[in-house]
């Protein structure tokens, strides 16, 4: 089942206590991934900046301070309307970005009823990932390659000295 769960909101990048610009963002929920969200900021480039990181972290971000390093959520008050804020840092660089509380929490509880906190292990398809990843390769006419972790790799090289 490859369920998704999206809301295409307005953010704000502060900029200065005084001011901000709006940057249109993508908040996306796979249930294939089950433990993280992702995020596609669309900033008049080429191509969006994606930021993935742990569901649990955002979900609590929308009631108190929590994360470290490279993200850090915290709800806040801004003239007078509840946002969640969220500080992003890379290589490139920092950011700050202001959502409305309300279009995140709705969609976050969107998220948590397709995938409850506590299931997000039912939902990987570990057993079949592992089917997959240890299934033999075909080799020529349908031959197993599975032998080729019997042979020696230096067959067939030339051992003489260089002159």
């Amino acid at each position: 089942m490859q369920t998704v769960v999206e809301r295409e909101l307005e953010m704000n990048l502060v900029l200065s206590p005084e001011r901000s610009i709006a940057v249109p963002a993508r908040l996306v929920y796979r249930v294939e991934d089950p433990f993280a969200v992702h995020i596609a900021f669309h900033t008049g480039s080429q191509s969006p900046v994606n930021w993935t990181f742990a569901r649990e972290l955002l979900v609590e971000g929308v009631f108190r301070p929590c994360g470290h390093g490279d993200v850090r959520i915290w709800p806040t008050k801004t003239d007078g309307r509840s946002v969640i804020c969220m500080a992003l840092s890379s290589p490139d660089g920092n950011a700050l970005l202001e959502a409305a509380s309300m279009p995140v929490a709705a969609w976050l509880e969107r998220t948590l009823r397709v995938v409850p906190p506590g299931t997000e292990l039912d939902h990987l398809a570990m057993d079949e990932r592992l089917d997959e990843l240890l299934a033999p390769t075909a080799g020529t006419a349908g031959e197993p390659r599975d032998d080729l972790w019997l042979r020696d790799p230096w067959s067939g090289l030339d051992e003489s000295p260089d002159a």
